[in-house]
């Protein structure tokens, strides 16, 4: 479980998150919603310790993120922010190594290339691994860094914007495979999206957040409404729930 007491970030007199108290469950997936600016990206590297909180706990099966060592939490939770640029011309393959340094410490075993192998598979790069990234589309790059997180092999797996630079069929297939990552490996994957509809169709639960503030949690079908909907994002919506999952409509 991820558990968050009263946790706060703060930038001198402005106030960007909190303050929040907050448990998400093992296991399944979790989406992030909000509008611009809402908090959501804060409070992921936060979970993920790459920002530090002015205040609150935060802990990730029962580790405190502030105060676990940092080779210990790597083991537990993994992180992918939506900026990653390497300077370093690399491989597909080689992107994904770097998810092993919390196991091998840069000396890659033989079941550290298993897992490297498992999760370049998982992501449909084989025919890629062996290009350098500068070599791929924005989408396939994505995958690419998707792939060295899940190499990392944690219980916790962290995303912020896994769709960004995906097109129609690719962020189906992302977040098929994030799903199937939940389902079929136990993981437990906490995203930022922003397009609520993949929140609808692919998670278990939604914390919906505005201005720094997790205002409604719950199930897509808790939360799939027009009246939620426009109160967290200042929009007309109108949800229809004649297919298999409920439908936002918000464009004219």
């Amino acid at each position: 479980m991820i558990s968050l007491t009263d946790v706060t970030m703060t930038y001198g007199d402005l106030t960007v998150l909190g303050p929040v108290t907050l448990d998400i469950p093992s296991g399944g997936v979790t989406a992030l919603v909000g509008p611009n600016g809402a908090g959501k990206s804060t409070l992921l590297t936060i979970i993920g310790r790459l920002t530090t909180a002015t205040a609150g706990r935060v802990t990730v099966g029962g580790h405190d993120v502030t105060t676990t060592p940092g080779r210990t939490l790597a083991r537990i939770v993994s992180i992918l922010r939506q900026e990653n640029h390497f300077v370093t011309r690399l491989t597909v393959r080689e992107l994904v190594g770097f998810g092993r340094f919390p196991h091998s410490q840069g000396r890659l075993t033989a079941d550290d290339h298993v897992k490297i192998d498992e999760a370049i598979a998982f992501l449909d790069l084989t025919e890629l691994s062996g290009r350098y990234l500068d070599q791929l589309s924005g989408g396939q790059r994505q995958r690419a860094y998707v792939a060295m997180v899940l190499a990392q092999d944690t219980d916790c797996i962290l995303l912020d914007e896994p769709l960004n630079n995906l097109d129609m069929k690719h962020a189906v297939a992302m977040m098929g495979q994030l799903r199937r990552a939940a389902d079929e490996l136990g993981k437990t994957i906490v995203i930022v999206v922003h397009d609520i509809n993949f929140a609808a169709a692919y998670a278990d639960r939604i914390v919906a957040l505005s201005e720094g503030r997790v205002v409604h949690v719950g199930t897509p079908g808790d939360l799939m409404t027009s009246t939620t909907l426009e109160e967290v994002f200042g929009t007309p919506v109108e949800v229809r729930r004649d297919g298999p999952y409920p439908l936002a409509v918000y464009y004219r």
